[in-house]
């Protein structure tokens, strides 16, 4: 017999470019974290965020070595909340639900050494992984074994600018969305008055499995972006406190941000665009 008090435990993993990492990043664990453990059901035994790969061919992107060091340094002092290089170490791009799956499946493997409690040490900032070409791991469509119980549930942490990409055309595909929200589910960071709900009113796919997203409301308001952070390097002015006093240190040594870098890949399509376009003329 099941114990009625025994609370579902998560994993939350945040996936996108980090570049750089910023206090706004960190500061969504903590609502997450927080949010969760006020309903009594829920226990949040770990933090992932995992960059995306050089592949990803966004413009402005700098290199994966770079933000995976930086999110390392930026995650050091935290307990519980952790840096993944899987993801930025695959030469092509992967569509968020296989890094989604590769986590799960992680989780629901019976080596004990792959289980949050047993995980390997990270690697030291500024240490670089050797890449191996398409180093994917083996995926099953249905990842969640019916058989494994007690398996805790990795949940996709985001942002409301995330949730909303759905609705942009050939940058998801349906199928994917629909995976991650019946297999996973979703927590989205939302400001006040912001019009996610409606958003959600508004899509089949969200309203479908509505229940399995999360809205955590963020009572203090903070702006902070990337974006935002590129642009004030660019124009020379500080960006201390915005970020972790050890990622600000970082990009100074580095001069990593400048308006050469801010051009990287301009001109080149998405690679999810690209893809996703690619399929369906298939």
């Amino acid at each position: 017999m099941e114990d009625p008090d025994k609370k579902t435990e998560i994993v939350l993993l945040a996936c996108g470019c980090f570049n750089p990492i910023t206090n706004m990043h960190l500061r969504l664990f903590e609502l997450a974290k927080d949010y969760f453990h006020e309903t009594g059901k829920y226990k949040v035994i770990k933090g992932i965020i995992s960059p995306v790969g050089d592949a990803y061919k966004k413009k402005g992107l700098i290199s994966a070595d770079h933000r995976v060091t930086m999110a390392k340094l930026a995650t050091k002092t935290s307990d519980w909340v952790e840096v993944d290089d899987w993801e930025s170490c695959q030469s092509e791009w992967l569509e968020t639900v296989k890094v989604l799956r590769h986590h799960q499946q992680r989780l629901s493997s019976p080596d004990p050494t792959n289980s949050p409690q047993h995980a390997l040490p990270l690697t030291k900032p500024g240490r670089k992984r050797k890449h191996e070409p398409n180093r994917h791991d083996p995926i099953k469509k249905k990842n969640q074994s019916p058989d494994i119980k007690n398996v805790p549930q990795v949940k996709l942490l985001c942002g409301s600018d995330l949730l909303e990409s759905f609705g942009i055309p050939n940058l998801w595909k349906l199928e994917d969305i629909t995976e991650i929200l019946q297999n996973h589910g979703l927590v989205c960071i939302s400001r006040i008055g912001n019009s996610t709900q409606k958003f959600i009113y508004e899509s089949d796919v969200l309203w479908k499995y509505k229940n399995n997203i999360h809205l955590v409301e963020e009572w203090i308001t903070n702006d902070i972006s990337s974006t935002k952070i590129r642009r004030a390097l660019r124009r020379g002015q500080s960006i201390r406190y915005l970020v972790p006093d050890v990622v600000w240190a970082y990009i100074e040594k580095n001069n990593l941000y400048s308006p050469e870098s801010e051009d990287r890949n301009a001109g080149v399509v998405l690679a999810p665009l690209q893809k996703n376009i690619s399929d369906s003329k298939n």
